[in-house]
């Protein structure tokens, strides 16, 4: 039985603009892709910046307010595809950052877009177990040390962001439902083919390449099929939604609030249509935040209740979908 407790995020101070990309890549159609992408403004890390940097400043922001609440700490999850070592985890160099007992469990995992999904389901089962009482599901990522410089399909979309969340025991569980899912078969869908121990860096795979759509990027850089990818989430995740509704006998209409992982105007819009979703129903800040991956969610949460959108005790679904390809949804009581 678990309750989110407190979410704070942290956004590196470098900005980039539509203009500052139309300045920079004339020949991009600025105006028509930032339609379809519906982000203005993205946040991107210094080259000396990682992850685990931003985390820092986000864990910083919670402990800030209630600096004793570090000691009740006994667990961190780190949800990253942006390491910054393959060994060890993230987790252990926050744990030592932050000054932790050695009685914390602490482990990262690889995942995305669904990451936040899968981290509080994660939370669920460790506490509910009784393995932890008080975790911090860390959330971040600096996708852009994976794009390729002139490849518009990423550069357009994505931000660098990290968020934590302070999940604890709850009286009552705030998790009602929660559905994953996934389909290997589509990885290639959204994927990074060199670096890895299967096609290790070289000079070859640094080369930078055109493909059939005119975006520019090396096998060393992110690899993502929008119209792929599109077309599985616009058909996979309103059937899950629409899934885990009737298997809790509720409708649209018993949900504050849709929190959906801020994919891409185009996405958002299409889930909306699928859903037949009143514009009301569902939040989003992608416009100043841009595509931050497993910290999305999060920081749309925080960002919904600052604004008054989102109070204690709203009943909302949130979902998230990306890479691997993965989906998942949750029902809860925030």
């Amino acid at each position: 039985m678990i309750k989110i407790d407190n979410i704070e995020y942290y956004l590196p101070a470098n900005k980039i603009a539509n203009q500052d990309l139309a300045d920079k890549f004339p020949e991009w159609d600025i105006e028509k892709v930032s339609a379809k992408s519906g982000v203005m403004l993205r946040h991107v890390s210094n080259e000396d910046e990682t992850a685990l940097d931003l985390a820092k400043r986000a864990c910083d922001q919670l402990f800030e307010k209630e600096p004793t609440l570090k000691d009740e700490v006994d667990g961190i999850v780190f949800c990253t595809q942006s390491p910054d070592h393959i060994m060890p985890s993230n987790a252990f160099l926050m744990q030592q950052y932050l000054g932790l007992c050695n009685q914390v469990l602490a482990f990262d995992y690889n995942l995305a877009c669904s990451g936040y999904v899968y981290g509080l389901s994660i939370i669920n089962g460790l506490i509910s177990t009784g393995v932890a009482n008080k975790v911090l599901l860390i959330t971040a990522d600096t996708y852009s040390k994976y794009m390729g410089e002139k490849d518009r399909s990423t550069r357009v979309l994505f931000s660098d962001a990290a968020a934590v969340s302070l999940i604890s025991k709850g009286k009552t569980n705030a998790v009602m439902d929660t559905v994953l899912a996934s389909c290997g078969n589509e990885y290639e869908s959204f994927f990074i083919p060199a670096g890895g121990h299967k096609i290790p860096r070289s000079e070859e795979t640094s080369m930078e390449l055109e493909t059939i759509g005119g975006n520019i990027r090396s096998l060393e850089n992110i690899h993502m099929n929008g119209f792929n990818v599109w077309k599985f989430i616009a058909t996979a995740v309103p059937r899950q939604i629409k899934e885990i509704l009737k298997k809790n006998e509720l409708t649209s209409s018993d949900i504050k609030l849709f929190l959906f992982h801020q994919a891409s105007k185009l996405t958002l819009d299409s889930l909306i249509k699928a859903l037949k979703l009143p514009e009301s129903k569902v939040y989003s800040n992608l416009k100043y935040v841009g595509n931050t991956v497993s910290a999305s969610i999060p920081i749309l949460i925080k960002d919904a209740e600052d604004g008054g959108k989102l109070e204690r005790g709203d009943l909302v679904l949130i979902s998230g979908f990306g890479v691997g390809l993965s989906w998942g949804s949750i029902i809860l009581r925030y």
